[in-house]
């Protein structure tokens, strides 16, 4: 309770997120600030604490929600060719680094009498971004999620990204794009059956 009115004192647009730790955060984030030899109360940085645990409970709110919730609603159809959404974006966070990696999801699926709102596929890619990952286990992670609550004869994930750990540090190579992907049911034992 503390903790929530805390965050009301200073904040007028409602309670934190639940699970999530500001002052915390905040603390860190000064901690990190002075370490790196800036000064946390200078006056450009005195807000930045707040901001940036606002920043990563706002990017991380994928950990407290669970994307099932939007696979739940069916309609009956007699479709049997793919379904396709391109290019869903998204960004998430690298666990190795905590900097960004953008770009976009696709997603494909074969049904099984049943097909979904396209736009559920959508948010389901937005629920599990918005978590610490690498992009192997984001694209592995959608692709069972769909195989499990669509019933689907086949499921295809493919997901392309900009890493920042990998364009503004270390080997520095902007423009470099990770693809990833995961292929189920009809999908893997017929890769002739995927179509751009």
């Amino acid at each position: 309770m503390r903790r929530q009115s805390r965050w009301r004192d200073r904040r007028a647009d409602g309670p934190p997120p639940s699970g999530v730790d500001l002052p915390r955060i905040e603390r860190a984030v000064r901690e990190i600030l002075a370490a790196v030899g800036e000064d946390p109360q200078r006056e450009g940085l005195l807000e930045t604490p707040a901001r940036v645990a606002r920043m990563y409970a706002e990017l991380l709110a994928g950990l407290r929600e669970d994307p099932r919730q939007h696979l739940k609603k069916f309609f009956q159809e007699k479709y049997d060719e793919i379904v396709l959404v391109r290019d869903i974006s998204f960004n998430s966070l690298c666990e190795h680094h905590l900097l960004p990696f953008i770009g976009h999801a696709h997603i494909g699926y074969m049904p099984n009498g049943r097909v979904i709102g396209l736009s559920k596929l959508a948010r389901v890619v937005e629920v599990v971004a918005r978590r610490p990952q690498v992009q192997e286990r984001m694209t592995e992670t959608i692709a069972d999620l769909l195989v499990e609550e669509l019933d689907a004869k086949g499921v295809a994930v493919v997901i392309e990204a900009s890493h920042s750990c990998m364009t503004i540090r270390g080997v520095r190579k902007p423009g470099s794009i990770c693809v990833t992907s995961a292929m189920k049911g009809i999908f893997r034992s017929n890769l002739s059956s995927v179509r751009k």
